[in-house]
């Protein structure tokens, strides 16, 4: 199994040839290729989601499509032995929905339970949509530098493609 983490690290990786290399050398010989949160754009610019289903974190669903993803607004995304969570917290429900896959319901359920994991969150404020208008823009506002770098990101890559097809990855 590949799983690619989401963070503050995925900018970085984006361009980093030897570790996309890695990353579709691995994918070529795994089982399953998976990610959690902002990772699924590893897998995108390693040339693994073109045609695909898949989700990321809420900030960054619509970079998806620059990879030829389908993006979908969910928690965990299955297409065939391509697994994408969301954000980090749907990282539990896509360790669960591994194990189910795995070792069957029951296993799955018996580690739920064991990490008493039972989401009762305090607020309603975890996606976007349920998010009050002035959270959601403070959470954006927090967001802004790490977005604004992956957008001139794929400025540059929107350019280099238009110039010489052959630069990007597809």
């Amino acid at each position: 199994m590949l799983c690619v983490p989401g963070g503050g690290g995925v900018n970085a990786l984006l361009e980093d040839q030897p570790v996309l290399d890695f990353v579709r050398q691995r994918a070529g010989q795994a089982r399953y290729v998976t990610s959690v949160c902002s990772g699924a754009l590893v897998l995108g610019a390693a040339g693994l989601l073109k045609g695909k289903r898949a989700t990321t974190h809420w900030y960054a669903h619509d970079f998806l499509e620059e990879f030829g993803a389908v993006s979908v607004d969910a928690r965990i995304v299955e297409d065939g032995n391509l697994i994408t969570a969301g954000g980090v917290t749907s990282g539990i429900d896509f360790g669960l929905a591994l194990v189910a896959r795995l070792l069957g319901q029951a296993e799955a359920e018996t580690v739920q339970l064991s990490l008493e994991y039972a989401p009762a969150p305090p607020f309603r404020a975890g996606t976007p949509a349920e998010a009050p208008p002035a959270v959601l823009a403070q959470a954006k506002e927090r967001l802004a530098g790490s977005r604004r770098a992956r957008e001139e990101m794929f400025a540059r890559w929107r350019d280099a493609r238009a110039a010489t097809p052959a630069l990007i990855h597809d």
